[in-house]
C-alpha cells in the first residue's frame, strides 16, 4: 500500500509533471485552434494520438500521420511506464532488465518521433508560408507546442488552403479527338474510387473525366502510387468504383458478364504453362475466351490469325518454355486478343525487353489500334515508343494523395501544356518532392480543369 501511494504521489506532484502537463494544455488549445482553421473538428484536439493524425491531414502529411499518432501512442506508454517502474526500482534498491530495455525502445521512438516530427513541421511551414527556422521547435517535445499555439491564435496566420479545398470539382468531360457520339468508343466517367482505411474514407482516385475514340493508342502516365493500375481495373471492370464506364454505347458495369470479352486486359505477370506449344497455348485460351457456339475450325481459324498478327506462326510448335521474352509477351498479348476485343489494355507489356524489342511489339499494338480498337498502355520507358501513340492520359497525386486527372489530349499538346518535351519530364513534373519530383501535381490538375470548364 506504501509503495502503491507513493508512486501516486509521484506522479500528481513531481514538478516536471506539472510542467507537463502545462505545456500539453497549451498544445491542446493552439492544436484545436489550428484544426477548426483547417475546416476539421476543433473537439478532435481533445482525443490522445487522434489528434496527432488531425494535425497531419491539415499538413497534407496523412500517410505519415498514421505513423505518427503510433509513435506518440507509444512515447507515452513509455514515459508512463518508466516513471512508474524507475520510482519502483529506486524504492527496491535495484535495477530490473525492464529498465534497460526501456531505454532502447525509448530512444529508437523518440528518433523516429523526431523524424516525423520534422515532416510534420515541414508540412506546416508550407502551409502557413512561414520562414523554415520554424522547425527547429519541431526538434524537441518540450518546445513542439510553441508555434502551434502562435499558428492557432493569431489571426496573421492562414492557411494557405483547407483540408478538403484541394478537391476540385470537374463538371465537364472533354471530348478530345472526338465527335462527341458516345455511342462509338469509351467513356469514362469516375466520381470516385475509395476505400476505408485508419478512420476516415481514403480517396484512391476522383473526378477522371474523358471520351476516348475508337482507333486510338493512348499512353497512360503517372507515377507510383498516382493510381494507374486502380484506374485501369476501374475501367476494366475488376474493381468497381462509383462511376460510369460506357464502351461503344453499354455500360460496362451494369453489362460485366455479357462485355467481359469485350475488354482485353494483359498483366504483367505472364500465366501460360511452359510445357505446352504455342498453338496449344493459344487453342486453349480460345476454348476459354470464345463462345461456345462457335465451331473448332472456326476457333483453330482465329488462333492462325491472331498468330499471324503477331508473328507466332514460324514458332507455334515450340514449347512455351524455350521462347525469348519477347516471344513470351506477344503470347500473353494474343491469349487476349483471340476474343476480339474493343478495349485492350497493357500493364507494362515492354517489361525487360531491349529498345528493339519493344519497338516491334508497340508497333504490333499500334496495328491493333488501327483495327478500330483502343488500346491503353502503361509502360515506365515511353519515350523509346511515344510515336506510336495518339493520346496521352497523366494522372498525379493531389495534396491529399488522391489520384487526379492532371491531362488528357494528345502527344502534342501534352509537350505543350507541361512545357515539357519527353514523357518522362512531365511525369517527374507532378510527382512529389519527396519522390524525386517537382512537386506540381496541383497546379496541373487545376489548370486542366479551367481548360475542360472553359472548353
Amino acid at each position: 500500500m506504501d509503495l502503491a501511494l507513493q508512486i501516486i504521489l509521484i506522479l500528481l506532484f513531481d514538478s516536471y509533471r506539472i510542467y507537463y502537463i502545462v505545456i500539453s494544455v497549451l498544445y491542446i488549445v493552439g492544436v484545436a485552434f489550428i484544426l477548426k482553421k483547417s475546416g476539421l473538428k476543433w473537439y478532435f484536439a481533445l482525443i490522445p494520438w487522434f489528434r496527432e493524425y488531425q494535425l497531419s491531414r491539415c499538413a497534407y502529411r496523412e500517410p505519415e500521420g498514421r505513423i505518427y499518432c503510433i509513435l506518440c501512442f507509444l512515447y507515452t506508454l513509455f514515459a508512463v511506464l518508466a516513471s512508474v517502474f524507475d520510482k519502483i526500482d529506486n524504492y527496491n534498491q535495484s535495477y530490473t532488465i525492464f529498465t534497460y530495455l526501456y531505454m532502447i525502445f525509448v530512444v529508437t521512438v523518440v528518433l523516429a518521433l523526431v523524424i516525423y516530427n520534422i515532416r510534420v513541421f515541414n508540412g506546416f511551414i508550407q502551409l502557413y508560408g512561414v520562414s523554415k527556422l520554424w522547425i527547429v521547435f519541431g526538434l524537441g517535445r518540450i518546445t513542439f507546442f510553441i508555434p502551434f499555439l502562435i499558428w492557432g491564435l493569431s489571426k496573421r496566420y492562414q492557411p494557405k488552403m483547407k483540408v478538403e479545398d484541394i478537391n476540385i470539382e470537374i463538371s465537364e468531360i472533354k471530348k478530345h479527338g472526338s465527335s462527341g457520339d458516345i455511342n462509338e468508343g469509351l467513356s469514362v466517367n469516375i466520381a470516385s474510387r475509395h476505400v476505408f482505411d485508419f478512420f476516415k474514407k481514403k480517396y484512391l482516385l476522383k473526378d477522371i473525366n474523358m471520351n476516348i475514340p475508337a482507333g486510338h493508342m493512348v499512353l497512360l502516365l503517372g507515377g507510383s502510387g498516382a493510381g494507374k493500375t486502380t484506374f485501369i481495373n476501374a475501367v476494366n471492370g475488376f474493381e468497381k468504383a462509383d462511376a460510369e464506364i460506357m464502351l461503344d454505347g453499354q455500360n460496362l458495369y451494369t453489362n460485366y458478364n455479357k462485355m467481359k470479352h469485350n475488354v482485353g486486359f494483359v498483366p504483367q505477370p505472364q500465366m501460360m504453362r511452359d510445357k505446352d506449344t504455342v498453338r496449344k497455348t493459344l487453342y486453349d485460351a480460345a476454348e476459354i475466351r470464345l463462345s461456345k457456339d462457335i465451331s473448332r475450325s472456326d476457333k483453330i481459324a482465329r488462333v492462325n490469325e491472331v498468330m499471324e498478327i503477331f508473328g507466332l506462326l514460324p514458332i507455334q510448335d515450340n514449347l512455351v518454355q524455350k521462347l525469348s521474352g519477347g516471344q513470351k509477351k506477344r503470347l500473353s498479348i494474343s491469349m487476349e486478343l483471340l476474343s476480339n476485343p474493343a478495349l485492350f489494355i497493357l500493364d507494362e507489356p515492354d517489361s525487360g525487353l531491349d529498345g528493339v524489342m519493344a519497338r516491334e511489339l508497340f508497333s504490333r499494338l499500334r496495328e491493333v489500334a488501327n483495327d478500330n480498337k483502343i488500346v491503353i498502355v502503361i509502360t515506365h520507358s515511353p519515350d523509346r515508343v511515344v510515336d506510336f501513340f495518339d493520346d496521352v492520359i497523366v494522372l498525379a497525386k493531389d495534396k491529399t494523395r488522391t489520384g487526379r486527372l492532371a491531362f488528357y489530349g494528345s502527344i502534342d499538346e501534352a509537350r505543350n501544356f507541361f512545357n515539357k518535351e519527353s514523357m518522362e519530364e512531365i511525369v517527374k513534373t507532378v510527382n512529389l518532392e519527396e519522390e524525386g519530383g517537382d512537386g506540381e501535381a496541383d497546379k496541373y490538375i487545376e489548370m486542366y480543369s479551367r481548360m475542360v470548364q472553359n472548353g
